[in-house]
């Protein structure tokens, strides 16, 4: 397939060619060893969109108007770059179902690390609430799984259906509300978005992007004035502040994935994820997100 793009689109991509090998600075410097390779990545590629849909996706912002850009403008750009130039059209063709397994560590009140290998399946749908997902966790004493479906949350432990708590219902809800999907389909979801300026940290420029859903539940999004992309988010549940890190970006069947993700509680971390492998458009039975 040829894609046909404006010079400042050329140029842009251009950057953020260069930024990948030298150029975005991890929030936490510690993070600064970490290789920005995903060795698992799939390499199956799926069904391109029709080019009529992918020329037609331009980034919102030129390289050389970055100070005077509106919140539609810095999301419009962020999910031109998701889809590796292609923007939605690439993201809802390619994104279609994905299987991503890896590792997932949570840090309890009381200070103890439990780890588990996890497997989350996700069958995309028009809006956010609509879409099912289920995460089945593998820890070394338990095996169960969430699933999210009908914009309901239910459990599954050996073939029986369960009511989770309320905090691990609400972790994973957290997940899929207060992620980067949560505003990369803010108009399909009829979110609302506002720009609140500009803030460096570490050294890195972000934009701040205040997403507020059709819940009302609120994210704040810090977006990488060069590259455009999500690297941290926060929001705030029962008094407490919680902030999401993204880490070790990769190229996934054309689609850009964070392969590391952190969650802190004020100043403890309480989640860790390392996707080990993520693979888009395989057939996926829906039985797995029934209750039956």
């Amino acid at each position: 397939m040829i894609f046909r793009f404006k010079t400042s689109a050329i140029i842009l991509i251009v950057l953020l060619l260069v930024q990948v090998s030298f150029g975005q600075t991890p929030t936490d410097p510690k993070d600064e060893k970490k290789p920005n390779v995903a060795p698992n990545v799939s390499t199956k590629e799926a069904k391109p969109t029709d080019s009529k849909d992918v020329k037609q996706a331009t980034p919102a912002v030129s390289a050389k108007d970055t100070k005077n850009a509106t919140a539609d403008q810095i999301v419009e750009s962020a999910i031109f770059i998701y889809g590796l130039g292609g923007g939605r059209a690439i993201l809802n063709q390619i994104r279609k179902t994905a299987i991503e397994r890896g590792k997932i560590s949570y840090t309890t009140a009381a200070g103890r690390t439990d780890q588990a290998s996890y497997q989350r399946f996700t069958q995309r749908a028009e809006t956010l609430n609509k879409e099912k997902i289920r995460l089945d966790q593998d820890f070394p004493n338990a095996k169960y799984s969430l699933v999210f479906n009908d914009e309901k949350i239910f459990g599954i432990l050996d073939d029986s259906v369960f009511t989770p708590t309320e905090i691990a219902s609400k972790a994973f809800e957290n997940q899929i509300v207060h992620g980067i999907e949560a505003l990369l389909r803010y108009k399909e979801n009829e979110s609302t978005i506002s720009s609140t300026g500009k803030e460096k940290i570490f050294g890195v420029e972000y934009y701040l992007l205040d997403l507020t859903d059709k819940q009302s539940r609120r994210t704040r999004f810090y977006v990488s004035t060069k590259t455009f992309r999500v690297m941290m988010l926060d929001y705030e549940q029962d008094g407490v502040k919680y902030r999401r890190k993204f880490y070790d970006y990769n190229y996934a069947q054309g689609t850009l994935v964070p392969f590391r993700t952190t969650l802190w509680a004020g100043e403890k971390l309480v989640e860790e994820t390392d996707v080990g492998t993520i693979t888009f458009g395989q057939k996926i039975d829906e039985n797995i997100f029934s209750a039956g």
